[in-house]
């Protein structure tokens, strides 16, 4: 029977072939052209990941004016102000910070106490409702202004989910809003007068 294996110096021609001309310069361009796609969507990480703080901050507003509705009582939204945990007395406490934290005070209350009147997370209830920027996941957002009723760094919601303009009264507020912004990137969240209604607009860098 006549063998029909290849003879030897064809073999090692065909192991031996390397890249033409024409291969090679259709691998440099496709190599150019996903560089091209994936270098852009690196450099935009970071403004990519400051919108889970802007998505975080109207979230969490709108979830204020829905509780106050529903419990017939005033929230309050307090910005740069972020809860801790204090080892000393195994307690949760709050401090200025880059963030914010939610409060429930009591029917008639005239003041927010801080540390006592902080709504818990209905989703990890022994922990409290607050937002710490300085968390890896917001792609290093910073709160550079918050501005309510009188300048004031907190918003105050009604029974009716509206803006008040205090935690005790019925009138209206005049609403206000939050910048947030990190190197590339910068945001505004405005909160309406009387209705509550949240817009955001991007508003830099």
């Amino acid at each position: 029977m006549r063998s029909t294996a290849p003879h030897p110096a064809v073999a090692s021609r065909r192991s031996g072939r390397g890249y033409t001309l024409i291969e090679l310069l259709v691998i440099v361009v496709v190599l150019g052209i996903a560089g091209a796609m994936v270098i852009p969507s690196m450099t935009q990480a970071g403004a990519l990941r400051i919108h889970a703080a802007v998505r975080s901050i109207v979230a969490d507003l709108t979830f204020a004016q829905a509780d106050a509705a529903a419990f017939q009582e005033r929230r309050v939204v307090y910005f740069n102000r972020v809860a801790l945990w204090d080892q000393a007395s195994s307690t949760w406490t709050t401090a200025a910070g880059n963030g914010y934290t939610l409060y429930a005070p009591p029917l008639d209350a005239a003041t927010i106490d801080l540390n006592n009147d902080v709504m818990f997370d209905p989703y990890r209830a022994d922990e409290p409702y607050s937002k710490n920027f300085d968390e890896p996941r917001y792609g290093g957002a910073k709160l550079l202004e918050a501005s309510f009723e009188g300048g004031a760094p907190y918003v105050v919601f009604d029974e009716l989910g509206g803006v008040a303009q205090s935690l005790t009264g019925d009138a209206p507020g005049a609403g206000g809003f939050v910048r947030v912004g990190n190197d590339m990137s910068e945001f505004t969240i405005s909160v309406d007068a009387f209705t509550g209604r949240i817009t955001v607009a991007d508003t830099g860098p």
